[in-house]
């Protein structure tokens, strides 16, 4: 990705997706109050900010080689349409799938969706790691399908302890911004 499309990212996710506040007012999914915020989904709902991540997220994705990538709906599930489309049109296609919270509770009964046979390299992906816990539920579900998981990767790595979380399972993380490069 071309460095002025990564500042262009950047910028994008400081004038709408970031969020500072003097105190801790900003409830997390983990339940931790925060002085940050970051809703990428005002990034990845807007046709430009979407493509932005595509491609950077191809980019950082692309050298490990995945058949697909998808992650803990809702967060990635953009991110990984997005994907498919810049991999496409760099004759390069990565499949897109999306991981339910639970698995359906009516037809097939899925976790997983997307054109996914056991076996093949995924790239978990996530909006923003905080502890992680969310890229581990998706690691496991695809994991229990029998996929073979190379990596989570991030548009924004909090550095709040979700890195180590991730790597304890033996799983690196790869982001494109840290929190502390954003504010």
């Amino acid at each position: 990705m071309l460095m002025l499309e990564r500042e262009k990212l950047a910028r994008l996710i400081k004038k709408r997706s970031l969020k500072v506040a003097d105190e801790p007012v900003f409830k997390l999914s983990s339940g931790k109050l925060s002085r940050y915020y970051v809703d990428l989904k005002q990034i990845t709902f807007d046709p430009e900010g979407d493509y932005l991540i595509g491609k950077a997220m191809y980019e950082l994705v692309k050298e490990f080689n995945p058949d697909a990538c998808g992650g803990l709906t809702l967060g990635a599930d953009p991110i990984a349409y997005a994907i498919a489309f810049v991999s496409l049109m760099d004759s390069n296609p990565i499949k897109p799938f999306v991981v339910r919270k639970e698995p359906k509770g009516h037809g097939m009964k899925r976790q997983i969706e997307g054109l996914l046979n056991p076996g093949e390299r995924v790239a978990v992906l996530e909006d923003v790691v905080t502890t992680g816990s969310s890229a581990l539920k998706a690691v496991k579900a695809c994991r229990e399908y029998g996929l073979e998981v190379i990596g989570v990767f991030a548009v924004v790595d909090r550095e709040e302890g979700g890195r180590e979380n991730i790597e304890k399972e033996g799983i690196p993380l790869y982001s494109l911004f840290k929190l502390s490069e954003l504010l």
